[in-house]
């Protein structure tokens, strides 16, 4: 066995975001660039020598080379066993689902999630846990720490895995271990929805459904479970194979960038039911016929018929959201008695409430939905989720929306993106806005009167560790809110994201359009940030 220490130096751009380190392909590809970041992992763990490592990406450009060294790296390094998914692929759930189910030590995942893919497109790792989940900050602080100091790696001088041969293989002294990249995940999600009730509501011919997996890694996920198993018609599943640059796509389930899926929604004789999901799976959009359902409302309805399902008939733990998240979960929570937890963006903050049982579904207004089946968020466990709904209830999707609202009241919600935004002047925006907000309190605008504004700051409540800097808050005496935050999750300058939130309790006046009914909202937005002035934008890249 002919293990290679091979000298480096740092490079000084590594610290990981929200959810692990991205950059463009041709960052990653320099000369040690991902094995430094690989060996920076590895000497910031302790203990998994002998240990299981799962392995896996979402199949774009760069993913394969990448688990050939990482794989080579891993032997040399001294883990055991790596668990690999046919052709390098495994959804961000499924990861975590094998993660979970082998008990290994921790799993390294190759995603830049919803960013675009392709040889100048985007690339990402992150490491995760053993329970499953992404890495906490004391773990990635850890990783940049190391990566910051780096002056070597190992690997082994080997040839290439065969990736798309299932079967078992070794590489020095540690065991490859290709597995079908579907299977386990598959019989997780049969273990908690009812699959019979679905298959009568496919073959009953009246339900008609649509599932764009956009050229990314769901394709064969949504293809073996709703198509195969389920009896979905040939053809429900659209983009269903998974590409390297995802058909020229940006694999990003909203409303911009799942146009065909919209247009199919939207247009004549549209399907009952129609759902994309992003890059690397965990992400999801839920439409009806000509009816978009909000992310967060999404979020709330599957608390409020949890029962309905097998797999959480026994009712929730709690309910946790991200703070930009609008607060419809709140309500179903509170008329439930159960806690409603709000944390930092990023899924690696639900951990700790997963695992100490103090949640049970999960969710981000950033199209996440999940719960504590695995330790991230699940695109196609929610799409099952509501066809699970749908087939018990016997309504459409825009009825039981609308039916929620009259019980709970609506949340007019929307998120307004403005991408590649030069960074110096993000920064200077959000500057101006963290001093702006020591004097609003009690300040008036038009009908709204602040009642606090804030830099959200978070204590776990398990380890009570604290994330300060997590979004700006301005919130009305109405309830109202509205949340400013730079993303972490791009590659390119920066993106600003403006959250606008507005109760409506009154059924009568829960059929606006959400852009009008917030239209104030708005209006203040731009007031306090100065939004055109600090980007040279006249309108947002993405409103959802």
């Amino acid at each position: 066995m002919n293990i290679h220490t091979v000298s480096t130096q740092p490079f000084t751009d590594q610290k990981p975001g929200t959810s692990g380190l991205r950059k463009r392909v041709p960052v990653f590809q320099q000369l040690h660039y991902l094995e430094n970041f690989v060996q920076s992992i590895f000497d910031s763990l302790e203990g998994y020598q002998g240990q299981t490592l799962v392995l896996g990406g979402d199949g774009r450009y760069y993913n394969r080379q990448s688990i050939q060294i990482i794989l080579k790296m891993a032997a040399a390094n001294g883990f055991g066993r790596v668990l690999v998914g046919q052709g390098g692929i495994l959804s961000t759930p499924a990861a975590s689902c094998v993660i979970r189910k082998n008990k290994a030590f921790g799993g390294i995942i190759l995603s830049a999630s919803h960013n675009p893919g392709g040889p100048e497109g985007d690339f990402g790792i992150k490491y995760n846990t053993g329970n499953g989940g992404p890495a906490p900050e004391k773990v990635t602080e850890a990783i940049y720490e190391r990566s910051k100091t780096i002056e070597g790696y190992k690997i082994l001088e080997a040839p290439d895995v065969d990736l798309d041969q299932i079967g078992i293989s070794q590489l020095g002294e540690m065991t490859v271990e290709v597995i079908d990249s579907v299977s386990d995940y598959a019989e997780l999600m049969e273990s908690l929805f009812d699959f019979d009730r679905i298959r009568q509501l496919f073959a009953s011919g009246q339900f008609r459904l649509c599932v764009d997996s956009m050229h990314a890694v769901t394709g064969p996920y949504a293809h073996a479970i709703l198509e195969q198993r389920l009896g979905a018609p040939a053809g429900t599943v659209i983009n269903g194979k998974p590409l390297e640059d995802f058909g020229n796509g940006h694999p990003d389930p909203n409303l911009v960038y799942a146009h065909e899926l919209v247009d199919i929604m939207f247009g004549e004789d549209a399907p009952d039911f129609g759902a994309a999901s992003d890059g690397d799976g965990d992400r999801n959009m839920i439409l009806g016929c000509q009816f978009f359902v909000t992310p967060s409302d999404s979020l709330a309805v599957l608390a409020a018929n949890a029962k309905l399902v097998p797999g959480y008939s026994s009712g929730l733990a709690g309910i946790a959201r991200s703070m930009p998240t609008s607060q419809a979960a709140d309500r179903v929570a509170a008329q439930l008695g159960i806690d409603c937890y709000e944390t930092p963006t990023g899924w690696k903050f639900f951990g700790n409430l997963l695992d100490a049982g103090k949640a049970t579904l999960c969710g981000e207004e950033s199209f996440g939905t999940g719960s504590n089946h695995v330790r991230e968020k699940d695109g196609l466990w929610a799409v099952l989720f509501w066809l699970n709904i749908l087939a018990v209830r016997q309504q459409s999707v825009e009825e039981i929306v609308q039916e929620h609202w009259r019980t709970y009241g609506r949340n007019y919600y929307s998120r307004h993106d403005y991408e590649g935004v030069d960074s110096d002047r993000a920064t200077t925006l959000m500057g101006n806005l963290r001093t702006a907000t020591a004097t609003l309190k009690g300040k008036q605008f038009g009908a709204y009167t602040v009642e606090y504004a804030d830099d959200f700051s978070y204590t776990d409540p398990i380890d009570g560790s604290v994330s300060q800097k997590q979004g700006l808050r301005v919130g009305f005496t109405d309830g109202s809110r509205i949340v400013f935050r730079l993303s972490g999750t791009g590659t390119q300058g920066a993106t600003l994201r403006v959250y606008l939130e507005s109760y409506q309790p009154d059924p009568g006046k829960q059929d606006l359009d959400a852009q009008d009914a917030l239209a104030e909202l708005i209006a203040i937005a731009e007031e306090l940030a100065q939004i055109r002035t600090h980007t040279g934008m006249d309108k947002p890249t993405v409103i959802t």
